[in-house]
């Protein structure tokens, strides 16, 4: 064996908590236009991938299909850029569709 593979295999492993990528596609999701605040990510990670549930908000008037569609492609980019973990499957929730009304009392 040479020196470099001797090398390469002293050198360990790193392990990431779900709770981590859950983090990190959570604030993901939120940097896509449209996404309402608040996404929740729930995240399974075997050995070298991380499926995920992303269960958000979209603004109203946006499109659904989408809004979805840019955070799935969002949150698949940058959860494998930070944790470089490959990430095969994202699963979408839309819980609400969220206007600028949403939560303002109107006086009659």
């Amino acid at each position: 064996m040479s020196l470099a593979a001797e090398v390469i295999e002293d050198r360990g492993r790193t392990t990431l908590e779900p709770r981590v990528v859950k983090k990190i596609a959570g604030h993901a999701a939120g940097e896509v236009p449209g996404v309402g605040s608040g996404a929740k990510v729930d995240a399974t990670i075997d050995r070298e991938s991380a499926t995920l549930t992303v269960s958000l908000a979209v603004r109203y008037p946006e499109s659904v299909a989408r809004t979805t569609e840019a955070a799935r492609a969002h949150v698949v980019a940058r959860t494998a850029e930070l944790t470089g973990l490959s990430v095969p499957k994202v699963d979408i929730v839309v819980t609400a569709l969220q206007s600028e009304e949403t939560g303002k009392r109107r006086v009659r």
